[in-house]
């Protein structure tokens, strides 16, 4: 997803630019809670007869619906009729490819999910032909059983996706480079029967980008904070003033690979010391030791955690350490509100906040570090799916005129 949409963007304003942007208004304000015409035009400072003219196109085009009588307002008269977001109009449509996983969600206009999908597969290794058609089976299913119509479709992924969008263009766990993502997914929707899917803009981002969104929109994110997440790798989100910073390229966020112990281990990019050394998947297995085991790792490690396992408290504590090295860094460069820990850190927090802690409130110079700053995601590790299909709706809040004829 190659943005985070507040407002129809265009140039010198003209009149269908005009009826764009106040389609957007008008829907912006249903969906936050069902309104009247009169109320709209209240809250919008539109005309009542602009308002009616906008609320039929958006009726017209299957955003919006009638829903009854308007609550009560106090003011004389017959109350008007409330329009609401139509529980069966177009959706957004999520995807996720793991190094273990794929996932897919279909959320409403109003965000609200009607279908969660996720599969278990060992992705590491993989042709992305494979993963594709697995991929879109599972899609398929997640559209037919939500009864939606998707407005896009949006993809979460392990690795860096460039600001051209679209090219996954280095997903080191997964072993692929340069994959054009919407390419390789449009046969493999066609040949799992899925025609339509195949038709929809299909975007891609990262996938603790996509979960720092998440954060911001659907978890009580602060304007600015640093989101910082681990499936595979190690990753993290930069939103600053509500929005995602991404850096010239597209690349921001490379959390994994910013050295904590620069005489330390050589990591798989060629450097010494990264963070993913000590806090990433393969480290904190391979320095546990849970021989043979085999699973999710955040659920083994949480359970060895749990049951007092010294080898995995150790390991657990380091990484902690670790992490609170590079977002100590981090927090003296940017000055977030918050650091938030999301994705497997979520479940694995009760064992990594305490060294965390320790070495944030020892490097943080910028200002006294307080505890509670430093916090867990609500979303957990549904934050990058979520924000990839709820990323897809609010697109349509933002600009209704591409469904509705605007």
């Amino acid at each position: 997803m190659r943005g985070e949409p507040d407002a129809v963007r265009s140039g010198p304003a003209s009149q269908q630019g005009m009826r764009r942007a106040n389609l957007a208004l008008v829907l912006g304000v249903i969906a936050r809670a069902p309104r009247s015409r009169a109320e709209v035009a209240a809250e919008t400072g539109l005309t009542r007869a602009a308002v009616s003219s906008l609320a039929e196109q958006l009726i017209a085009g299957g955003l919006v619906v009638e829903e009854g009588p308007a609550a009560p307002s106090g003011k004389v008269g017959r109350p008007g009729t409330a329009l609401g977001l139509n529980p069966l109009g177009p959706g957004g449509l999520g995807a996720e490819i793991g190094v273990e996983h794929l996932g897919a969600c279909v959320v409403d206009l109003s965000g609200e999910v009607r279908t969660w999908r996720r599969r278990e597969v060992r992705n590491r290794g993989r042709r992305p032909a494979a993963v594709m058609a697995d991929l879109a089976e599972l899609l398929h299913a997640a559209v037919a059983e939500a009864g939606l119509r998707p407005a896009g479709l949006t993809l979460a992924v392990p690795g860096l996706v460039g600001t051209s969008g679209g090219v996954l263009q280095r997903a080191a766990n997964l072993g692929w480079r340069d994959v054009p993502l919407a390419a390789e997914l449009r046969p493999a929707l066609r040949a799992a029967g899925a025609a339509e899917l195949a038709e929809l803009p299909v975007e891609a981002d990262n996938e603790a980008n996509l979960g720092g969104l998440a954060e911001r929109w659907l978890g009580g994110g602060p304007e600015d904070f640093l989101y910082v997440s681990a499936e595979a790798g190690v990753g993290a989100a930069i939103v600053v003033g509500g929005r995602l910073l991404r850096g010239a390229r597209g690349y921001a966020g490379e959390f994994g690979h910013v050295p904590v112990h620069p005489d330390g281990h050589r990591c798989a990019c060629g450097a010494h010391g990264c963070l993913e050394q000590y806090a990433g998947e393969a480290a904190v297995l391979r320095a546990a030791g849970p021989a043979g085991a085999r699973g999710d790792w955040v659920t083994l490690l949480a359970g060895r955690a749990g049951a007092g396992d010294e080898p995995a408290l150790a390991v657990l504590a380091g990484a902690g350490s670790a992490l609170g090295i590079a977002a100590a860094g981090a927090v003296n460069l940017l000055d977030p509100a918050e650091v938030v820990l999301g994705g497997g850190y979520a479940r694995l927090a009760p064992w990594l906040l305490p060294a965390m802690r320790a070495e944030l409130a020892a490097r943080v110079t910028v200002r006294p570090w307080s505890d509670e700053r430093l916090t867990v995601s609500r979303l957990g590790r549904r934050g990058p799916l979520l924000g990839a299909a709820v990323g897809v709706v609010r697109a349509v809040v933002a600009d209704p005129g591409r469904l509705a004829g605007g």
